[in-house]
């Protein structure tokens, strides 16, 4: 009797750590998400947004492990016009180098800064920024905002007739994956 009470306790706790196991090495990808880049000119300030990225990790304990962002350059739209969208991808070099990247080791559940690589234009940085990942279920809400130069990664500020937009420009991030 206790053989068999030690053995269905065995097996029990060998189904538990393989239940752990397979939620630990979980990975997880990107089912929406929304990026904004802002800046400023001397005629106006302005946006370009996307709602196009990929997204990927692998859920561990608490966080998300090797985390990867990728956003092709030319999914970013501005309310400006197809004038501003195609001055802003000559900068970003899309046509030689079309992906914006940033990886992490590791997104902790909560809000701390976080540090990566981050590629624009083929240049790329370590860069370290606020971020904000909240676990609802089995999803994970990733949101963040950077300040950054263009002239940083080697990019020309967009310009028109001889006005060009200010070099700084706030990136944010805000993605649902699972």
């Amino acid at each position: 009797m206790k053989t068999l009470s030690k053995k269905i306790n065995q097996v029990l706790v060998l189904l538990s750590l393989l239940t752990i196991g397979l939620v630990n090495g979980q990975t997880i990808t990107g089912k929406s998400s929304k990026t904004a880049v802002n800046g400023t000119s001397p005629m106006h300030d302005w946006v370009m947004t996307s709602g196009t990225s990929t997204f990927v990790g692998t859920v561990s304990g608490n966080a998300i492990e090797n985390a990867k962002f990728v956003i092709a350059g030319k999914t970013l739209k501005s309310t400006k016009g197809s004038m501003m969208d195609n001055k802003a991808y000559k900068a970003l070099k899309s046509d030689k180098q079309p992906n914006i990247t940033f990886t992490a080791a590791s997104l902790p559940v909560g809000k701390t800064n976080v540090s990566g690589k981050l590629t624009i234009a083929g240049v790329t940085k370590t860069v370290t920024f606020p971020v904000s990942v909240v676990k609802s279920g089995s999803s994970y809400n990733v949101s963040g905002s950077i300040n950054l130069k263009m002239s940083d990664f080697g990019m020309e500020t967009p310009g028109f007739l001889g006005v060009h937009t200010g070099d700084a420009v706030t990136v944010t991030v805000n993605i649902t994956a699972n």
